[in-house]
This record gives C-alpha cells, sequence and structure tokens, in this order.
C-alpha cells in the first residue's frame, strides 16, 4: 500500500517567500551603477602593478603629446595618448586611482573615528567636556573647509600621508556634531536608564549601548563624506600642497594638463576630470540610498 507523502509544514512552505521578500527589500532600489563604478576603481587600484602599460613615473621625451589611439597621430601603445614629458595617461589615471582611493578611504576612516570618539563624549558626558569639545567644533566649522586644509598642508609640507592627516583633521567637525546630536537623544532612552540602575559604569555604557546605535549615522556620514574628501584631495593637488609629484595623482595630473588645454591637448585634462567625477557622484549616490535605507523615518516605517 502506497503512502502519500506528509503535507509540508505551512510555515516552512512560507520561509522562502519570506526570506525573497526580505532579500528583495534590503536590496530595493540599490543603485548596481556606482557601486560597480566604485569596485571597479578600487580593484584597478588594487591591481594597478598588473593592469598598468608601463612606469606612471617615467616618460619618453619622443612620446610627447601623443593623442589618444582613435585620434590622428595616437597610437594603441598609448590608448588614451601621453603627457607634456611623455608619460602615458592610461597608467597614470590607473595609480592615480589607487592614490585617491588611499587617501580618501584612509582620511575619512581618521575622521569618522576622531569624531565619533568626541561626539560620544561630548553628549554623554556634557557639562564642560560638552562645552569644551562644541566650541572646538564651531570654531572649525566656521573656517572654510578647502582654505583651511590649504594653509595645514603648506605648514606641514606635501605628502600623501600629511594629507591624509590634514583631511582628518579639516573633516572630523562634521561627525562630531551630528553623532552628539543622536547620543543626547540616546542617553534619555529606556536601555541606556536601565544599564545606569544596574551600575553599569560611563565607559561602559557609552561602548555598549551607544556607539552600536550610532555606527548606522557615522556609516552614512562616511560615505557622503567620501566624495568631498576626494575632492579636496584633489584641489590640494591641483594647487601644489596636496600629493606631490611625480605621484600620479588625478588633480595633479589636472594642473599639469591646464597649460595644454587651449594648444588642443584636452586629454590630459578630460580624462582625470572624468574620473574625479565618476568617483565622487558614485560615492554620493551609494550613501543617499544608505541614508535612506537607515534612517526609519525615511523608510516610513
Amino acid at each position: 500500500m502506497s503512502v502519500s507523502p506528509a503535507p509540508a509544514s505551512p510555515s516552512r512552505v512560507a520561509s522562502v517567500p519570506v526570506a525573497w521578500r526580505l532579500a528583495a527589500f534590503r536590496t530595493e532600489g540599490l543603485p548596481m551603477i556606482p557601486i560597480m563604478i566604485l569596485v571597479t576603481l578600487a580593484l584597478v587600484a588594487i591591481l594597478a602593478e598588473l593592469i598598468a602599460p608601463y612606469n606612471p613615473e617615467v616618460g619618453a621625451l619622443g612620446e610627447r603629446f601623443r593623442p589618444p589611439a582613435w585620434i590622428a597621430g595616437g597610437s594603441t601603445a598609448h590608448l588614451l595618448g601621453t603627457d607634456h614629458i611623455g608619460r602615458d595617461v592610461l597608467s597614470r589615471l590607473i595609480f592615480g586611482a589607487r592614490v585617491s582611493m588611499v587617501v580618501g578611504f584612509t582620511a575619512v576612516m581618521v575622521a569618522g573615528v576622531l569624531g565619533t570618539v568626541l561626539g560620544i563624549l561630548s553628549g554623554y558626558l556634557g557639562g564642560w567636556v560638552d562645552q569644551v569639545i562644541m566650541r572646538v567644533t564651531d570654531t572649525w566649522l566656521a573656517l572654510p573647509a578647502l582654505t583651511f586644509a590649504i594653509f595645514l598642508a603648506a605648514i606641514v609640507g606635501p605628502s600623501q600621508w600629511n594629507i591624509v592627516i590634514i583631511l582628518g583633521a579639516v573633516y572630523w567637525t562634521r561627525y562630531a556634531r551630528v553623532i552628539r546630536g543622536e547620543v543626547l537623544s540616546l542617553k534619555e532612552r529606556d536601555f541606556v536608564r536601565l544599564a545606569i540602575v544596574a551600575g553599569c559604569s560611563k565607559r561602559t555604557i557609552m561602548r555598549r549601548h551607544i556607539l552600536p546605535n550610532v555606527l548606522n549615522t557615522a556609516i552614512v556620514l562616511a560615505t557622503l563624506m567620501l566624495g568631498v574628501v576626494i575632492v579636496t584631495e584633489a584641489a590640494l593637488s591641483f594647487l601644489g600642497v596636496g600629493v606631490p609629484p611625480p605621484k600620479p595623482a588625478w588633480g595633479l595630473m589636472l594642473a599639469d594638463g591646464k597649460k595644454g588645454l587651449m594648444a588642443g591637448y584636452w586629454w590630459l585634462t578630460v580624462f582625470p576630470g572624468v574620473c574625479i567625477v565618476l568617483m565622487v557622484l558614485a560615492a554620493n549616490l551609494l550613501g543617499d540610498w544608505l541614508r535612506v535605507k537607515l534612517d526609519p523615518q525615511l523608510r516610513q516605517l
């Protein structure tokens, strides 16, 4: 006698659609193009030595001002042309992606850690600690960011890691101000009051109860600040107080190419400019998506 199979559990049948709906919600509206741009630039930066056809810091005077390969006079040996001392533009763009990625992500991390820590201390401890940190923050915010960065760079000198420290010192105030506002709201919540009643120290409360609840805000701020930091680094390099030559920074490439722009050597400025625009736009679009996804009010929950 054949035995019919037992019917599947309703909860088991429904678990797959629920899982699919949850995954679809998490990735709804995911900005695939910005993510692909950032991932591609990150891979290019990591594998620069393997994919760059030439040394970006060495040129040949006999190859000066070669146009891109698809223009008359161009060559497939230099797909995007060469600059004023015969350096391959494509190779310099590839290594320039590494400079922008390293400076951008490291500076955002430095500013984020410093600003988040000071914001938590200011918001939770209050009193004179809050007054000192916020007055310093107000002073920093009153100064134009680019002008302040130029001033600091002129003092400490041009260097890739000096620029990281300078940008971290300039932009930590954005994190401190926003995180402090979050902490002022969180410390009035019931779970913080219960931790105080349970005898937890201030350090424990800030580490275990406050910090995890402000990380979402800090991550969103980091993605939005990435574009700002990259533009500032490019501006500093363009003005000669950023990453020093012959390193192939995109801002430095713009500065080197501006003299030849009126002479028709447009590729020296257009290609690095396009790279800067793509990276900044991709970072900002990803930051906007994260801001909407991580904010319950914007999700209308």
